[in-house]
């Protein structure tokens, strides 16, 4: 059984047996007195509620584990991602204009997932007794901190004391003093640049393998944070993660549909003929969730847009190693959505912190397996946003689905880019035409 499997399956089993003791509303007391067990009669505590008081320790102490690494993976991957991208900046014109189109990309969907879904869940909202019993089976998870005024919010994002920051959580300013440390280091001689990079890279390493303990005990993490959530609001718990799934997803949708208008127009080519050119792809893609997987049916894909060679084997490696377009905006929906299910106001201050933070640790995401960039990439959006992280873990468990979508965005916004860049960096983009009249030369 996968470890996704695993999960997913502990999610079901917290979710029904929560519900359906809360359903049952049986006191320990009632037992007693069935089984004619005097000792106990005095019990009213009810099954469900014993559940939750075993169960929400363990829970916790899961989801404390996942956050005690959040600091420094966050500071090493954003380290060692700034200089992967500094060495690929440096290889050549056409990075260089791949990696201005990525940030550009990364900025702008980060700040239309900050527009957009709170207008979705004004759209579509959560129903009101599903949101009040939610927030009630909540209610003991508080917001991690407030946000100052503007003029204070800047003041703050540049730390006087980065291990202040670090240690407060105050992400945006540690993750402003990183990136300003980050890019001094990619300006040292190669040696010194070299043993940093492997220092950072390697503590990045030993967090991975610490995540890899924590993730191996998600089964029972999820199943308790489940059960304690179901054991309290019912089959609202329910009904909540499947409008969670479809608000995530859409702003996923979005990104992938973005790219399809943005390829044909950016790399001046029909658009059918970029659709059938990235079938391939997205059929790994979501076979996958894994754009690596999918790396060997982009190249084919670019090479059927008459991308050359030699320029799509330089920007699809690195689109694929740093660029994750739907990273971004559906992490920050995430946030946003836990804001709303608290019944947390967003005001622009909250938003424009979980935009840089959200474009800006993208860099972070590189090589990670969906269930550990999950945590690492929204933890910090909802900390620098004022808003609690406790419920990550519970939707880290049904990320299958939006994990489709996010693949599939970033595998055809892969290729858009790749064929834009293309066009306009002297890189000759075939046309149908030249590639029929080609493949019948002799």
């Amino acid at each position: 059984m996968s470890q996704a499997t695993r999960i997913l399956s502990a999610l079901a089993l917290g979710l029904a047996l929560g519900i359906g003791l809360a359903a049952w509303n049986v006191s320990i007391a009632d037992i007693a007195i069935a089984l004619g067990i005097r000792r106990f009669s005095a019990w009213n505590t009810s099954t469900a509620d014993i559940g939750v008081l075993f169960l929400q320790p363990i829970g916790t102490a899961w989801l404390n584990a996942l956050q005690m690494t959040v600091v420094p993976l966050v500071v090493a991957l954003l380290v060692t991602g700034v200089a992967a991208t500094a060495e690929a900046a440096r290889a050549g014109r056409i990075a260089g204009r791949a990696l201005g189109l990525f940030i550009v990309l990364l900025w702008f969907f980060s700040i239309m997932a900050g527009v957009l879904t709170p207008l979705l869940l004004g759209w579509f909202p959560l129903p009101a007794e599903a949101a009040t019993a939610l927030r009630a089976a909540l209610s003991t998870t508080q917001p991690v901190g407030d946000i100052p005024p503007f003029s204070d919010f800047i003041a703050s994002i540049v730390p006087t004391n980065p291990i202040a920051a670090a240690a407060n959580n105050a992400f945006l300013p540690l993750i402003v003093f990183t990136m300003v440390f980050a890019f001094a280091l990619t300006r040292l001689p190669a040696e010194p640049r070299q043993l940093l990079t492997n220092f950072f890279q390697a503590i990045a390493d030993v967090m991975l393998v610490v995540i890899g303990w924590i993730l191996w005990l998600a089964p029972l993490g999820v199943f308790a944070l489940a059960y304690v959530v179901s054991a309290r609001a019912g089959t609202a718990a329910l009904g909540a993660l499947l409008h969670y799934v479809m608000i995530v997803s859409s702003i996923g949708i979005i990104v992938w549909i973005a790219s399809f208008p943005i390829g044909a127009i950016g790399g001046r080519v029909g658009l059918p003929r970029f659709i059938r050119a990235t079938v391939p792809a997205q059929a790994v893609a979501i076979s996958t969730q894994s754009s690596l997987a999918s790396l060997p049916a982009m190249l084919r894909g670019a090479e059927g847009l008459g991308v050359p060679v030699a320029t799509s084997g330089v920007i699809l490696p690195l689109a694929v190693a740093i660029f994750r377009v739907t990273g971004p905006p559906m992490n920050l929906a995430v946030a946003i959505y836990v804001a709303y299910w608290f019944g947390i106001p967003l005001g622009p201050t909250q938003l424009a912190a979980g935009i840089a933070v959200a474009a800006i640790t993208t860099l972070g995401a590189v090589s990670l397996p969906g269930q550990i960039s999950y945590v690492t990439s929204i933890a910090p959006i909802c900390i620098a946003m004022g808003v609690p992280i406790a419920p990550l873990g519970l939707l880290v468990a049904v990320e299958t689905i939006p994990d489709i979508f996010r693949t599939l965005g970033n595998v055809t916004m892969d290729l858009a880019t790749t064929v834009s860049v293309s066009a306009r960096s002297g890189a000759v983009v075939e046309t149908e035409a030249d590639l029929l009249l080609r493949d019948a030369t002799p």
